[in-house]
């Protein structure tokens, strides 16, 4: 890595299973990697014997909340939006010019692309993540975005006929998160924070991309021990949807997601949600 660059994974209560550390050095990252721990955690004194000091960073947790939005006025701070919020000054007394924060439950990172041997939607598995990051970082300047994700499982329901596959460019960002350092983002709800915040500050000219060029896969929400899963447990997806349709009600619904195992999800009506560029095709003549 050239820039001065480092990968955070948001972590709570997982010291022994941050999935995403292995992942990153597994698919050829060779970048630094700090833990963002909270002051409220109390497996801390595990993340640092098994990360050492100096790769882990606790926040002040309550400070944090205190200018947060969140929507609510539940008082529970289990919750990764103040992670997300903590992150641009951690990045700052580090000295990074950028960062791109994870969650710590994703297991593996692919090519998606499409295979006109099967006809269908190939993939095959990152080699060179440090190559990819510096290619993001440069996309991300030049077209001025807030942030950019690689895109979820999700994005690719469908296959090859996704509208997004051919697309390649998402108007969204969940579960990775690229930024510059003096570009910091405001991430609000207690819930689902990361669909309040694309649409919320898309509504308002931010530009947010995921690219489908590329897949982080994630453990499945729910079934993870620790982290966020107590909370999602108890208020359910029905709630943690809600959030984004109280944030952004314009543009934001509810409705059922999945086959078999079908729940409640938000959903996005993008021509309602974003200003968009209209193509020169259309300029009146003079």
């Amino acid at each position: 890595m050239t820039q001065k660059f480092a990968a955070f994974i948001l972590t709570h209560g997982r010291p022994n299973d941050v999935i995403t550390h292995r992942t990153l050095r597994q698919h050829g990252y060779t970048g630094d990697i700090y833990l963002i721990i909270d002051n409220e955690d109390a497996t801390a004194d595990q993340y640092y014997t098994n990360y050492g000091h100096d790769r882990v960073v606790m926040f002040d947790k309550a400070a944090i909340a205190a200018q947060v939005d969140v929507a609510d006025t539940v008082d529970d701070r289990r919750a990764v939006v103040f992670a997300r919020n903590a992150s641009f000054e951690i990045a700052r007394q580090l000295g990074l010019d950028y960062f791109m924060q994870f969650d710590d439950d994703n297991n593996f990172l692919y090519h998606r692309y499409p295979n006109p041997d099967s006809k269908g939607l190939g993939s095959h598995g990152v080699r060179q993540l440090d190559r990819i990051i510096e290619a993001m970082i440069r996309f991300l300047d030049d077209s001025g975005a807030c942030s950019i994700a690689m895109a979820q499982g999700g994005d690719f329901i469908g296959g090859v006929d996704n509208a997004a596959v051919e697309k390649q460019l998402l108007r969204k960002c969940m579960n990775s998160w690229l930024f510059r350092t003096d570009r910091p983002a405001q991430f609000i709800g207690r819930m689902n924070d990361d669909v309040n915040t694309y649409t919320v500050f898309g509504m308002r000219g931010k530009l947010f991309f995921t690219t489908t060029q590329l897949h982080l896969n994630q453990n499945t929400t729910q079934q993870t021990q620790g982290g966020m899963t107590e909370m999602y447990l108890n208020a359910g997806t029905y709630a943690k949807s809600m959030y984004s349709v109280m944030m952004a009600p314009s543009c934001v619904k509810v409705g059922m997601m999945g086959r078999t195992h079908r729940r409640i999800h938000h959903r996005v009506r993008w021509d309602n949600a974003v200003p968009k560029i209209i193509s020169d095709q259309h300029r009146k003549k003079r």
